[in-house]
């Protein structure tokens, strides 16, 4: 029986923590251990839970995404390695769906995520019957029904839910930990699973739901990071990771973007980043 280990990273984000981990014990199969790896002003804080819990800290203040998630598969002992963003909540089948096909296949593999809007979780506990009737699914990612599909543009890896055996982790050697802060990390991952001859799948029918919280398009407030970690991939992939928020910075007149070069022009204004707050009434 392979074992599966849980892994999330937390920035000053107890609430979705809290849901993310009740999710987890609601789940048909639990995961054989949770990892934390708390980049939070102040420490985050569990209960007891029926499963081992190992929180780390990881001091700094240029959120190393990469580097962090490479800190969780280390500490980690499972077979399987399922990586969940800290606004993620698993349905009950979602940790014996990755056993199941990843003791199967080779692979990595995306369990379908069904999107939140504002308001979708009362107090309480949860109840993943009325998070099914809630979620909506990402209109440019689409998961099959049931099942599982072969994803063959690695552009659509996500780091948001995914599970491989921890040693095909290993062997494709992590997440880039040149790439700092937020951007680009997740697709360079991707690229490096299809050039590794790796199989994407999507699995539809047991779904991740995505707790909603506030967001930017373009996300001005990650403005050097996305650009030192696009220019980054350009540079080892010759293609454009990001390229609707590039468009979005260009038409501001931030950045001079062309096919083979990208320069700041200026920085973002307060109220521009303020501008590109998005809607709550979005989900995604």
């Amino acid at each position: 029986m392979t074992t599966l280990s849980a892994l999330t990273l937390v920035r000053n984000r107890q609430a979705h923590l809290d849901r993310l981990v009740e999710g987890l014990t609601l789940s048909a199969s639990p995961p054989d251990e949770l990892i934390v790896i708390d980049m939070s002003d102040a420490p985050v804080t569990l209960p007891t839970l029926d499963f081992p819990v190992r929180i780390e800290r990881l001091a700094g203040d240029a959120l190393p995404l990469a580097a962090a998630r490479n800190l969780a598969a280390a500490l980690a002992s499972g077979d399987i390695l399922l990586f969940l963003d800290v606004d993620c909540i698993v349905s009950s089948a979602v940790c014996g769906r990755m056993q199941a096909l990843l003791a199967e296949h080779d692979a990595v593999v995306c369990p379908e995520v069904l999107y939140l809007p504002a308001g979708a979780i009362p107090p309480g506990p949860l109840s993943i019957t009325d998070l099914k009737t809630a979620g909506r699914p990402h209109p440019v990612r689409p998961f099959p029904q049931d099942g599982e599909s072969l994803e063959r543009n690695p552009g659509l890896f996500w780091s948001l839910a995914f599970a491989l055996r921890r040693s095909t982790f290993d062997r494709i050697g992590g997440f880039d930990e040149t790439y700092v802060g937020y951007g680009a990390e997740d697709t360079d991952l991707g690229f490096r699973i299809a050039r590794d001859g790796l199989p994407l799948l999507f699995a539809g029918g047991a779904p991740v739901f995505h707790q909603h919280h506030e967001g930017y398009d373009p996300p001005l407030q990650h403005f050097h990071a996305l650009i030192a970690n696009a220019d980054r991939f350009h540079g080892a992939w010759s293609i454009w990771p990001m390229d609707g928020w590039l468009r979005a910075m260009a038409e501001l007149g931030l950045v001079d973007w062309s096919p083979d070069r990208l320069t700041i022009c200026r920085e973002p204004t307060p109220t521009e980043i303020a501008a590109a707050r998005k809607d709550p009434a979005n989900p995604f």
